[in-house]
């Protein structure tokens, strides 16, 4: 499967990221922010906000004397006997933390082996999740899921996708023609949400912002209910500001 897609900024977020959790975790006394910048290479502005964004995550802690030292987060994942489910409950507990930050249900989401998979999802009463009236392996054409990870991919890989899901009528939004959806998947750009304004669902509005890494191809989503429709762009740049952990939780 060829891929269109470039690296975004919660990309390269996460992976400076990466950089100042390993140089911490090689110190077991502790570093200071200095001798971090010095070590990494990074900005002081960068930086402090990766040490603000790791603080918050629970990934480093601050001693009394200002160094930084591995945090709760990581000492469970590297101590658990089941590292797939420490990883999993970081994950949620990630995605949770951004389901509040947002105001809305939030939705992680790959594309593996030809088709799309939510892998996560954080609901709640005031933020329920979307009803899946229809498939979301099927409607890949009609919701912002699936045209976030379609347009992530080459021209043939969509036609293969969309070959063996052929875009059907959801709503009277949805775009059924195949010549005029793989247009507007072309257009699409890595920096700009994508958006469903209820071409799955009537009384729905969603958007989703690409997280990919490396050859595999995914993306974070949110939904609200058509009466918050006025939020979506600020709530789904919220989201695309919150996606650098997600990625982060996902590639420890």
């Amino acid at each position: 499967m060829a891929l269109k897609h470039e690296p975004t900024a919660p990309y390269h977020s996460a992976q400076d990221a990466l950089r100042v959790l390993e140089t911490v975790a090689r110190r077991s006394a502790g570093v200071t922010d200095a001798e971090l910048a010095r070590q990494t290479r990074l900005g002081s502005e960068r930086l402090t906000s990766l040490l603000r964004m790791l603080r918050r995550e629970g990934y480093v802690e601050q001693t009394a004397d200002g160094a930084y030292v591995t945090g709760d987060a990581l000492s469970r994942l590297g101590s658990a006997r089941d590292r797939d489910l420490a990883l999993r409950d970081t994950l949620q507990h990630t995605l949770d933390r951004l389901r509040d930050s947002v105001g809305a249900a939030v939705y992680v989401s790959r594309y593996v082996d030809g088709e799309i998979d939510i892998t996560g999802c954080a609901q709640s009463p005031a933020t329920p999740a979307v009803h899946e009236w229809v498939d979301f392996r099927s409607s890949g054409h009609a919701s912002a899921i699936g045209k976030s990870l379609l347009g992530q991919l080459d021209l043939n890989a969509r036609r293969d996708h969309l070959s063996r899901h052929r875009p059907a009528r959801l709503t009277s939004r949805t775009i059924t023609n195949e010549k005029a959806l793989l247009s507007r998947l072309d257009a699409q750009t890595p920096t700009v949400p994508v958006l469903d304004l209820q071409e799955y669902a009537v009384g729905t509005v969603c958007a989703a912002v690409p997280i990919t890494a490396g050859s595999s191809v995914g993306c974070l989503a949110l939904s609200l209910p058509v009466e918050h429709a006025h939020r979506l762009r600020q709530a789904a740049d919220t989201l695309n500001r919150g996606a650098a952990p997600v990625l982060l939780s996902l590639a420890i």
